[in-house]
């Protein structure tokens, strides 16, 4: 089983909405993008919210949501795992959340994107920010088959985050 390690947050300080994945596919790690593979629906989902063509230049990607005032990183920065499916993450290592948040004051909402990125934080990290709101969303990649006008309905609450709305 393979040691595979995580990415740096992708975060601008004015950011107001943290979306956390599990830990990046074989693909996205591959090259060295947050979630690379086209089957995955999460650029799709995050620029049909905002009501914009979908870029397919990564830093124009990366530009896009830090505009929105969105920032993304993982709940795990190391673990072992054969493939991409969060089924077969094992000894996993999380990353370093306090850092994050004392350097980020300006986050008001955290979102999960999917069921292992939630659970692992809720075990391993806690929701004991009161000043945050934690919302864990279907997740985005092909293997959740929930079909993507659900996810993106679901998906949809992050612009009430980033209005103060949440």
């Amino acid at each position: 089983m393979s040691r595979v390690q995580s990415f740096q947050p992708i975060i601008d300080r004015q950011a107001r909405v943290l979306i956390l994945g599990s830990m990046p596919g074989v693909q996205s790690l591959r090259e060295q993008q947050y979630y690379a593979n086209p089957h995955n629906q999460f650029w799709r989902i995050l620029y049909t919210l905002f009501s914009s063509p979908l870029d397919l230049d990564y830093s124009r990607r990366l530009k896009f949501i830090e505009d929105k005032g969105i920032a993304l990183w993982d709940v795990i920065a190391a673990c072992n795992r054969e493939g991409s499916l969060d089924t077969n993450i094992k000894n996993e290592t999380v990353n370093d959340f306090p850092t994050l948040f004392n350097t980020c004051s300006n986050l008001t909402a955290v979102v999960f994107n999917g069921t292992k990125a939630y659970e692992t934080y809720r075990k391993r990290v806690g929701f004991n920010l009161p000043n945050l709101i934690y919302k864990q969303l279907p997740s985005t990649s092909p293997a959740n088959t929930l079909g993507f006008a659900e996810k993106l309905k679901q998906w949809a609450i992050i612009l009430s985050f980033l209005e103060g709305e949440g």
